[in-house]
């Protein structure tokens, strides 16, 4: 199944594994390149040696292409644009639109840049900058999220740029896939679906609890961090969403400061960092304190396997996934069921 995307990436299906801080480790990466499919490695929560080591271990793990999801706002961001090119890494992608500076840079090294954007506008202003291609999430999406559903929302974008286009926000099977491709994008990208598979590295205890949600299992909240946070509806975000605001940046100052240790974030680096933040997403600065304190709570579930004092990012789609595969058979079952899809469509509809 030849698209845009897979010429693009350099990759055999036009799935895309997404950048989940926490989660998408080299373990779950790799597989997915070995599947096929375009993984990428979540560097938000790493420090520099850490992604260098990460990227160093993907490598050893498979030859296949696959990609880094970096913070266009971090303080050593331009060190760790540097470490893709060295490495040969086939595909960067941003959650926050990188500078235009940034995005030539990275494409004169041959290295295919790819933002994630949530309003088309926002693609526009990339596609003008020099992307290669966007991904478009919806409402639907887990983690930070907007509040247009993506059967507008990708619409919307594709109308409006002439780069390929990929579709993330309620997928998690061929059927979404095939609808996405009838729609014009070049390829879907799912994270819940691949977070729920053997090769993830989320403890099993915790992936119990995803699977045991309905489809109203989740929750968009701005107690996490102020801005729109789909997560999984559990005790603590009903906590958060019932507990004062001087209580909740008390706790939230604590969780950035622990984040700081990990990361070996120097103070002066996450004043640098929150000011980034502030310019671009118009920020106040109890919301970037309560930033700082996500990646911990995110942290507390994903990692630690506490589900009673960790954050569950979720896609809306984890009402609909039961069962824990292989990430090479969601791949193979996502493509082979499109495929089918598209064959029983083409000849009565014409296409």
């Amino acid at each position: 199944m030849k698209t845009a995307l897979t010429r693009l990436a350099g990759v055999e299906h036009p799935i895309v594994q997404t950048g989940m801080g926490w989660v998408a480790g080299p373990r779950l990466v790799s597989a997915t390149a070995e599947a096929g499919a375009l993984g990428i490695l979540a560097s938000a929560t790493m420090t520099y040696l850490e992604l260098e080591a990460a990227i160093a271990e993907v490598k050893k793990r498979t030859e296949k292409p696959f990609g880094v999801n970096l913070r266009a706002d971090a303080a050593d961001a331009g060190d760790r644009v540097d470490l893709l090119i060295r490495e040969g890494v086939k595909v960067a992608s941003f959650a926050l639109a990188p500078r235009k500076e940034m995005i030539a840079k990275l494409r004169d090294h041959g290295v295919v840049v790819v933002p994630s954007v949530g309003a088309a506008r926002h693609a526009e202003k990339v596609a003008g900058w020099g992307a290669d291609a966007v991904i478009v999430q919806g409402g639907e999406g887990g983690g930070h999220t907007g509040g247009v559903a993506t059967t507008l929302l990708l619409p919307s974008v594709l109308d409006t740029v002439d780069i390929p286009v990929i579709a993330a926000g309620g997928f998690f099977d061929g059927r979404g896939l095939a609808a996405a491709l009838a729609y014009g994008a070049a390829g879907v990208a799912m994270g819940t679906r691949f977070l729920l598979s053997k090769e993830s590295t989320v403890p099993d205890e915790v992936k119990r609890v995803y699977l045991a949600q309905g489809l109203t299992g989740t929750v968009v909240t701005r107690r996490v961090d102020g801005l729109p946070h789909r997560v999984l509806r559990t005790d603590l975000v009903d906590r958060l969403e019932r507990s004062g605001r001087l209580k909740g940046l008390a706790q939230a100052a604590r969780n950035a400061l622990r984040f700081r240790n990990i990361t070996g974030l120097s103070p002066v680096a996450m004043v640098k960092e929150g000011f980034a933040m502030k310019h671009g997403n118009d920020l106040t600065w109890s919301q970037l304190v309560m930033a700082a304190n996500t990646p911990m709570l995110l942290r507390a579930g994903l990692v630690e396997g506490r589900t009673d004092a960790g954050v569950l990012a979720s896609g809306q789609v984890v009402g609909m996934i039961h069962d824990l595969p292989t990430v090479g058979e969601i791949v193979e079952g996502t493509v082979a069921e499109a495929g089918e899809i598209l064959r029983r469509l083409g000849p009565e509809t014409g296409g």
